[in-house]
């Protein structure tokens, strides 16, 4: 391999992006509900070629309100329900931290996360987007050179998709 980047990717923000944000942390799986859309639309991304990569702030971890094994389970969660509607997610990265706990250049709107994945799945920035409902994701995503696109919480991904050639 010549090192040309190959791939694209659209990166997603988790909360208020592919389930429904209650405006505090979603803290537990039976707190997690997927939005309406979220697969098919996902499904379409993929069949364009585009790999699916969800780049998420946790920073509930940080504060002791829940753990990384309830993350895990929430996105063992996300992943099961994607794959049963014909959806493989290439990765998930996330961000333990908090400023006020503990400082890391991968939260958000650090671009470790996405920079990472860009490096391990050969992806090109620009053919690349991220999605994501706060301007930190935005900031993230421009930082790594990938175009940014800034929905409403919990705004369906269908008023979206034309943004993703």
């Amino acid at each position: 391999m010549n090192g040309q980047k190959i791939n694209k990717a659209v990166f997603l923000d988790r909360d208020g992006v592919l389930n429904h944000d209650p405006g505090d942390y979603t803290k537990h799986v039976s707190e997690f509900h997927i939005l309406p859309d979220v697969a098919k639309v996902l499904k379409g991304f993929q069949d364009k070629g585009y790999l699916l990569v969800i780049i998420t702030n946790q920073a509930g971890i940080a504060k002791g309100l829940y753990t990384h094994e309830d993350v895990a389970e929430i996105h063992n969660y996300l992943l099961n329900y994607l794959s049963e509607n014909g959806v493989h997610i290439s990765d998930v990265f996330y961000s333990p931290y908090h400023e006020n706990f503990s400082k890391s250049l991968s939260r958000k709107p650090g671009s470790l996360m996405i920079e990472k994945a860009l490096y391990l799945y050969n992806i090109d920035p620009d053919k690349s987007v991220m999605i994501g409902d706060k301007q930190r994701d935005i900031d993230a995503a421009n930082s790594a050179g990938v175009k940014g696109i800034l929905i409403n919480t919990n705004q369906s991904l269908l008023d979206i998709v034309d943004q993703v050639s």
